[in-house]
């Protein structure tokens, strides 16, 4: 049978999200003496964190700065990131006993490759300072009192009312929705009157279909150091061609960047040119087929499947200028035109968010909803790929902390 109790508590915040912001608020509220609950719907908390980085946690990038951030308002980032810095961020995980590694491109990760060691930091210290964590609670809905917020939740199927003076909504985004993501921090904005920056899913691989899509489907596993571009952005990494399209880092990295019906372009050999190093080798080896000079380069794979794109069974000395001319334009300027995109289920993140219009960047409290805070994905500030997402949860956590 189904109840509803009001339940008056002594909290002086309840967090909406048992996520990297919403553990990393509560920990510092903790420390500041402050009691808060966090509410947390799956079966425990940190469940994005778990799985982040092949479940060993890439929790900061050391040279996260608001450069590397996406947001209708580029500055707004700023004094989040000058109140916690990437130096905070490695200097409280070593305090409490991780240790950092360094990946490629800054990427640190716990030495020990557990990203429930990251969790158990937050549970632990929650535990100790005398933060609450109740776990499979769905909130169903936040209400403006006069002395503060009601909050409506469902535990063990027992319906009750929870208050506090100051909410935090710390609810994720809309990615991966098997893990209980849901639009609860947009909804809640939108019923307060707060306006929503046009999201998306980003970090996220793209699809190629039609009469384009089996030149991919047959190059499916095969992997290469490009450089990916748009008219916004540039990324030097690893691309993966899929049965259905393109992924990989520099992929997801200018997904970020891309709109639908829009197109991208790969330069399959950066740093180098193509065209030089074709007239250097004919001289040395003009006998040489360009479908074996390119599998030197590449995998046979792939050269082979330039056998349609390009006159790969000539050698190199009987190429004419305007051959070399189309290699080169292909091989530095490989365009690609999307159909879409795998959606939320496989994105890293969400693109857009509540405005920051609407916030205080100095406290991230909503400027028409005093008590009301917004922290982590649900705020239009979308990082790349590589930890920079988690050092603005871990930042904006830090920051509500201080005002609640």
């Amino acid at each position: 049978m189904t109840a509803k109790i009001t339940k008056q508590t002594d909290f002086d915040a309840i967090i909406i999200g048992g996520g990297a912001c919403g553990l990393m608020c509560a920990v510092q509220a903790g420390f500041l003496g402050k009691r808060t609950l966090v509410l947390e719907k799956n079966d425990k908390p940190g469940a994005k964190i778990l799985i982040s980085g092949g479940g060993r946690c890439n929790y900061t990038n050391l040279y996260s700065s608001p450069q590397q951030f996406i947001s209708q308002n580029e500055h707004f980032s700023k004094s989040t990131f000058s109140q916690w810095t990437v130096e905070d961020t490695i200097t409280f995980f070593e305090t409490y006993g991780i240790q950092g590694k360094e990946k490629t491109l800054g990427q640190l990760f716990p030495v020990s490759d557990k990203a429930k060691d990251v969790v158990k930091v937050f549970t632990d210290l929650c535990h100790d300072l005398g933060q609450e964590i109740w776990c499979d609670t769905g909130v169903k809905s936040v209400e403006k009192v006069e002395d503060g917020f009601h909050v409506l939740i469902e535990r063990d199927g027992v319906t009750e009312t929870v208050s506090s003076a100051k909410v935090v909504i710390a609810s994720g985004g809309l990615p991966i929705p098997k893990m209980g993501a849901t639009d609860f921090g947009l909804r809640t904005a939108r019923q307060f009157g707060l306006k929503i920056s046009d999201t998306a899913p980003a970090l996220v691989p793209l699809t190629i279909t039609g009469k384009d899509q089996p030149w991919y489907e047959q190059l499916s596993g095969n992997s290469i150091f490009c450089r990916v571009w748009n008219d916004v952005a540039s990324f030097e990494e690893n691309i993966l061609f899929t049965h259905w399209g393109l992924s990989g880092p520099a992929i997801l990295q200018i997904s970020s960047h891309w709109r639908p019906g829009e197109y991208i372009y790969i330069d399959l050999l950066p740093n180098q040119n193509i065209a030089e190093l074709i007239q250097a080798e004919r001289v040395e080896n003009g006998k040489k087929m360009l479908l074996a000079y390119l599998a030197s380069i590449y995998t046979r794979k792939f050269a082979e499947a330039l056998s349609d794109k390009l006159p790969v069974e000539k050698n190199l000395a009987s190429l004419t200028k305007a051959e070399i001319e189309n290699i080169s334009s292909l091989i530095h300027e490989f365009k690609v035109k999307p159909a879409g995109d795998k959606g939320y289920d496989k994105a890293e993140v969400m693109r857009g968010g509540v405005s920051t219009n609407e916030l205080s960047s100095k406290t991230l409290e909503a400027k028409k909803v005093p008590g009301l805070f917004f922290g982590g994905e649900c705020v239009d500030v979308t990082g790349w790929l590589g930890g920079y997402n988690f050092q603005w949860a871990w930042a904006s956590g830090f920051v509500i902390a201080q005002s609640i």
